[in-house]
């Protein structure tokens, strides 16, 4: 049995999850994106294909903040971020992307945050 490439099955995986996860106007999708360095995270309206907002740690409004703490650190910075923008873009409520990625780490840093933001997953 030959051995899957990781970025090809974590893009298996997202697709699956992307098949029952679908951003409308009420409820867009909070999608998350981790690379070696960095995570991003995108509020999606599906049915106008819009994204309404966006946080990332490259942003000048945390960028400071991020230096010198551990991944997860920059994943809560993220989390509260895209929580803060999505609320004054009047959005509560959101259906949560992990985009293929486990629910650990990062990933659950980033919802925990988003949630204690004020998002309702």
């Amino acid at each position: 049995m030959s051995k899957v490439e990781p970025r090809v099955a974590r893009l298996r995986r997202h697709s699956r999850v992307r098949v029952k996860v679908k951003g409308t106007t009420s409820r867009p999708r909070l999608c998350v994106f981790c690379s070696l360095n960095h995570i991003y995270a995108q509020v999606i309206d599906d049915s106008l294909g819009r994204t309404l907002t966006h946080a990332s740690t490259l942003d000048p409004e945390i960028k400071g903040a991020v230096v010198g703490k551990v991944k997860t650190g920059k994943a809560e910075l993220v989390g509260s971020l895209v929580a803060k923008r999505a609320l004054t873009e009047g959005i509560t409520q959101a259906v949560f992307d992990r985009g293929g990625y486990k629910y650990h780490g990062r990933v659950k840093a980033l919802a925990e945050a988003a949630r204690q933001g004020g998002l309702k997953f």
